[in-house]
């Protein structure tokens, strides 16, 4: 399990203060029977905070800059808060998280419904709000109310809540039925309804909103429900020391704004560019690109690279905005992160010249470290895959393609692969686990329509090639249990 170590001096002071805290409550008389029990004391003693969580979008995975995800933010920040380090197991779903919570571990945070009636358990204040919604199948008839959802193939995950609301629906509206998957994440739900296994889903809003663009042929219904709470699980019977410590962490950041910016950062908006039409990504070449294409030129100049590619790049990065940031620090035009910009030698990543001169390096670097048997074209598409989800992904990716049958050294196989890094069959399987593989192949796949958008507009006579390749279909391996309806 591994360690996230968070500031030394911050920890020692505010370990040290909660510690002799709990040792003093420990020590009063007739406080043997403290509600406060002796959890918070053990894990400050420990020195290290045990989390049980999911590798989704949503909670936690590896990212461009390292360990990534909402509720990987606020458990790094909570023991942070505590001055003990933070150790993550990750290998769960909804029910392994509650399952190992009660057993061992300190908490659960894994997109976790509040639910008091589960045995074994307490929960923290609510995080943020889980609000229910109806996606579908694009071809299908808009379904506008419950009651058109009856005779259509929805499913939706066991234990995340939805199927809590689905239940309660099913008493006003008694011939509605689902079925439910209890070893399946969002983006492998909403990949059978884009498919055709399923007709519809209900997943929350903000899941879908992570995840929707990786799914085109999915659309978004209605909203079903009251919302539900986002909240964090503790085992029972260790007394409400960690509970009361973590509700007065989140109090605190709520109450400073820092909570509902964090939210924000996160689920406010999509978390990729959009697969902007021709029209704007030309006015914006006719309008932004040219006080940067001299410094595009050069750096192509000194790397090697067509300018244009160099530009297309930046373009999906940032729009060719010079200040460009990221929710997890990812800054620039060409969106370099704090490590890779010193390893460049870049000191000022708002810097357009830098960040473009940086980044040229930092595609060529990539390139030189693949493997020698990629050649041509495949060489710089999956450099460019690199770029976006990082080399260790990107050999995850290849790894799946040689047990799938493919030739990892092609792209057109490798990119059929890379979408499998967000299903547990797949990434558990792999080094660097879940991963937002259908990003880099979106990624990939812009970069090249701009590319073609940009020679067009340079030679002026050839009306670009637009690609339309789509996401590959995946071996379907969802065992659902069908819930009837109670007519």
């Amino acid at each position: 399990m591994p360690a996230f170590p968070t500031d030394p001096a911050r920890r020692q002071w505010r370990g040290t203060a909660l510690l002799c805290s709990a040792l003093l409550l420990a020590l009063l008389p007739g406080r043997s029977g403290t509600p406060e029990g002796p959890h918070l004391g053990e894990v400050l003693a420990r020195d290290f905070l045990s989390v049980h969580t999911r590798n989704t979008p949503t909670t936690y995975y590896e990212g461009r800059q390292g360990p990534t995800g909402f509720e990987y933010e606020l458990m790094r920040r909570f023991a942070d808060h505590l001055g003990v380090s933070l150790t993550l197991e990750a290998d769960h779903h909804i029910q392994g998280v509650l399952d190992a919570v009660r057993e061992e571990g300190d908490l659960g945070a894994a997109a976790l419904p509040l639910d008091p009636t589960l045995d074994g358990l307490l929960f923290s204040r609510p995080i943020m709000l889980l609000q229910p919604l109806l996606v579908y199948r694009r071809g299908l008839h808009p379904p506008e109310t419950i009651a058109e959802l009856e005779g259509l193939e929805i499913g939706t995950l066991r234990g995340s809540g939805s199927d809590r609301v689905l239940r309660e629906l099913q008493a006003e509206h008694p011939g509605l039925s689902w079925k439910e998957a209890g070893e399946l994440e969002v983006a492998e739900l909403l990949g059978q309804v884009a498919r055709g296994t399923l007709d519809a889903a209900v997943v929350f809003e903000h899941q879908f909103r992570l995840n929707r663009l990786f799914f085109p042929e999915v659309e978004d219904g209605f909203t079903l429900g009251k919302p539900l709470s986002l909240a964090w699980a503790f085992p029972v019977g260790r007394g409400l020391g960690l509970v009361n410590a973590a509700n007065r962490f989140l109090d605190d950041l709520r109450r400073d704004g820092e909570l509902d910016a964090l939210v924000a950062s996160y689920f406010g908006h999509d978390d990729y560019l959009e697969y902007v039409g021709a029209r704007t990504f030309i006015a914006h070449a006719r309008e932004r690109l040219p006080r940067y294409t001299e410094l595009f030129r050069e750096a192509a100049r000194n790397t090697r690279f067509d300018w244009k590619l160099l530009a297309a790049l930046g373009y999906q990065e940032s729009h060719w905005k010079p200040r460009a940031t990221s929710p997890t620090g990812v800054r620039g035009l060409m969106m370099l992160t704090n490590a890779t910009a010193g390893d460049l030698g870049v000191d000022n990543r708002l810097d357009p010249a830098q960040s473009i001169h940086g980044g040229a390096r930092y595609l060529r670097q990539l390139i030189e470290r693949l493997p020698e048997s990629i050649t041509g074209d495949d060489r710089l598409f999956m450099a460019m895959a690199a770029y976006n989800v990082g080399l260790g992904h990107l050999y995850d990716a290849r790894k799946i393609t040689e047990q799938r049958g493919g030739d990892p050294d092609l792209w057109r196989d490798v990119r059929e692969s890379l979408p499998l890094l967000q299903e547990r069959e797949w990434h558990s399987q792999t080094r660097h686990g879940y991963a937002r593989g259908g990003e880099p192949v979106i990624y990939v796949r812009n970069i090249r329509r701009y590319y073609e958008i940009l020679a067009y507009l340079d030679r002026s006579q050839e009306q670009f090639h637009e690609l339309n390749a789509r996401l590959p279909d995946e071996d379907e391996s969802a065992l659902f249990e069908q819930v009837p309806p109670v007519l």
